[in-house]
């Protein structure tokens, strides 16, 4: 494996000694992350098993370990993504922003009081409504950060059920705003006149969703997504 450190290319990518990591690697680690496993994420985008496995261990061999496997039937059980793996998507995120003239990733941050805890997860009570987030333990006061590139919009007639996704966090909204690059746009949503969450999505999205100011967003993001931090108090 070599040192060199992943660089952008003008086109999206981002390489690292001869492999190159593009949007059709991202939507390979996006799936795996989704189905639970490399068998289940090579159906749902149509392409072989035996190719994704071998994608994934060439882009291993150059951006380090990124899938974790389980053992267990024939095609090798479940896959998780490595930290490596969300760390390497969300650096293509914002060169993919940065190449289609939206420079910067921005977060959506809401004050918050953990209510109860599961784990590593806390339930945390904002203006928005409850988040569920990645909560240090000990911490009862806190900032959530949702980074614009983790957030999916929907149509409130497509969104899935919390049980039918791993994005269990979902906020129904209002568009205000769409900034829209060549690939790229910035969606202003808000959430019942509180904080607005801002998402960055494709401009193919923006198409299909007839995203506009006014129209209608199911907000959804991932808890593991979704870290808080302890927050000062005023001053």
């Amino acid at each position: 494996m070599t040192n060199d450190a992943p660089r952008p290319t003008f086109d999206a990518q981002l390489v690292a000694g001869a492999v190159t990591f593009d949007a059709r690697d991202a939507r390979l680690l996006r799936a795996i992350d989704d189905e639970g496993s490399l068998n289940a994420a090579s159906n749902s985008l149509g392409r072989s098993y035996a190719h994704a496995q071998r994608r994934i261990v060439k882009l291993e061999e150059e951006f380090g370990s990124l899938v974790r496997r389980e053992r267990g039937g024939s095609h090798g059980g479940g896959s998780t993504l490595t930290d490596d793996a969300r760390r390497l998507l969300q650096r293509f995120r914002r060169v993919t922003a940065e190449s289609s003239g939206l420079a910067e990733v921005d977060e959506t941050v809401l004050a918050g009081i953990v209510e109860r805890r599961d784990g590593e997860f806390g339930f945390v009570k904002t203006d928005a409504g409850v988040v569920r987030a990645l909560v240090p333990h000990g911490t009862e006061t806190v900032e959530v950060a949702i980074r614009s590139d983790v957030i999916t919009l929907y149509s409130p007639a497509s969104a899935p059920e919390g049980n039918e996704t791993s994005a269990r966090n979902r906020f129904e909204g209002q568009v205000r705003e769409v900034e829209t690059g060549e690939r790229i746009a910035r969606v202003t949503v808000d959430i019942d006149g509180s904080t607005p969450f801002l998402a960055l999505v494709t401009t193919t999205s923006v198409e299909r969703l007839a995203l506009e100011p006014g129209t209608e967003v199911v907000v959804s993001f991932k808890a593991t997504a979704t870290r808080a931090v302890p927050r000062s108090p005023p001053e």
